[in-house]
């Protein structure tokens, strides 16, 4: 199954492919990124991981039970600085991403997943997403917060930091989710 594109008003992404490697690598393998990814994330990353990681566990199930885009700033679609991803079954969430670290806090993943959330309900079919991060994670956090997701709870879990014990769940309705971008379109035009 093929992985639409879509842009943003920021932003390229579209379905990641294994030319996309080297560039995932250069932004991906930074200790203050992976830091809050889960254990099974390798670290210290080996070298050649991303694209090994692309070849068996990504482009295999790619529109099947995983969803993988990687995006690009418009003016530079040379230069992976982040991705998102869509799993079928959560492990323990259905949605996972990260972002170069000169790009945070200036809203750029909160833009790069409202089409891919919007794919997820009207496209995939969820009815409902479950969205995890570490404890101690607050960017993470206010992105769900923004986008109507609710606090479901914790569950102790292993992080590439060892010093993050606990993730926290939560979970996105369709129904919030639309709620949620109807009230954003409000704002707009208010």
């Amino acid at each position: 199954m093929k992985i639409p594109v879509f842009e943003t008003k920021r932003l390229f992404l579209r379905g990641v492919r294994l030319e996309d490697a080297a560039s995932y690598e250069k932004n991906f393998v930074d200790y203050k990124v992976v830091q809050h990814l889960s254990h099974k994330v390798p670290w210290p990353y080996p070298k050649g991981g991303v694209k090994e990681f692309l070849q068996k566990e990504v482009l295999p199930n790619q529109g099947l039970t995983r969803w993988f885009w990687v995006f690009f700033l418009k003016e530079n679609r040379d230069e992976v600085i982040g991705s998102i991803e869509l799993l079928k079954n959560a492990q323990p969430g259905n949605r996972g991403f990260w972002l170069a670290r000169q790009y945070w806090g200036k809203g750029f993943m909160t833009e790069a997943i409202a089409p891919v959330t919007d794919y997820a309900f009207e496209h995939i079919k969820f009815e409902k997403l479950i969205f995890a991060h570490a404890v101690g994670n607050d960017r993470s956090r206010r992105i769900k917060e923004k986008t109507g997701a609710l606090y479901v709870g914790k569950q102790l879990e292993k992080f590439v930091n060892p010093n993050y014990k606990e993730v926290e769940l939560w979970e996105l309705t369709k129904q919030a989710w639309e709620k949620n971008r109807e009230r954003d379109s409000e704002k707009k035009f208010k």
